[in-house]
């Protein structure tokens, strides 16, 4: 009996360690990025061609994705008012809801796959292939060279994205509100300004550049991490699109319960 008890609590043991210990080299591994920010000679000239591949490069998904949350939108706003609300509160739902809510949070879980993906599963590979030991051997900080540049595009170009997926969801609603709903412009605009403050915008953009720095720090958190050969790699990929898709989840939450 005493061993059946034993077994689930060692297990539960290790795992609390297991965790316990991830925190503590999460840490540490943040204190070295706040080390390495010192050295801007080697991040500064880099940030530019990370803010067009983490950036740049992920508006085709995200303004995708937008688009069609935009018709969604509209759509199923008219099917919920029918016969109880006005017709242009179309737009209130429309602007409120990508504003708000969809528009960063679902570009937030796109980039993860796409961005956290990327940058895990390509310093992983450099981290086995001892790429990373090869720039120390040359004078380099690794963590200035490969993490510092990822961290600030995340959070500057997380926005940019975000601010685009917005105004393209909006505008795919009106498009579909005025040829599919039977609306017109007008209406579609005298609902969307209803209710709009500009706060609105800047919740917005602090949470996708709160979801930048959380997707681009877990991806080169697993990657600096990886350990092994290419099934490691697969391993520090996967955590990093789940880890860093349950923080956007986390941090939707907090920003709702922090500012509004």
């Amino acid at each position: 009996m005493s061993q059946a008890w034993s077994a689930p609590l060692a297990a539960v043991g290790r795992t609390a360690l297991s965790t316990l210990a991830g925190f503590g080299r999460f840490g540490e591994f943040g204190a070295s990025v706040a080390r390495s920010f010192r050295d801007t000679s080697t991040w500064l000239r880099l940030v530019a061609l990370q803010m067009a591949r983490l950036g740049v490069e992920s508006l085709p998904i995200a303004l995708f994705i937008a688009a069609f949350t935009g018709i969604v939108l509209a759509l199923q706003a008219s099917y919920t008012f029918t016969g109880a609300v006005p017709l242009y509160f179309v737009g209130t739902l429309v602007g409120k809801t990508m504003i708000l809510e969809l528009g960063p949070v679902l570009t937030g879980l796109a980039l993860a796959g796409r961005v956290g993906a990327n940058i895990a599963a390509e310093l992983g590979t450099m981290k086995v292939t001892e790429q990373v030991d090869a720039l120390e051997t040359l004078a380099y900080d690794p963590v200035a060279y490969l993490v510092v540049p990822r961290l600030i595009a995340g959070v500057v170009m997380f926005p940019v994205v975000v601010a685009f997926a917005d105004a393209v969801g909006i505008v795919s609603g009106w498009i579909t509100a005025i040829n599919m709903l039977d609306m017109s412009t007008a209406e579609f605009v005298r609902g969307l300004r209803l209710f709009f403050l500009p706060f609105d915008v800047h919740y917005s953009l602090i949470k996708a550049a709160s979801f930048g720095l959380a997707v681009t720090a877990m991806g080169c958190y697993f990657g600096f991490t990886t350990a092994g050969g290419a099934e490691a790699v697969g391993r520090s990929t996967t955590r990093a699109v789940v880890v860093s898709s349950m923080l956007i989840l986390v941090l939707d939450a907090f920003w709702a319960a922090t500012l509004l």
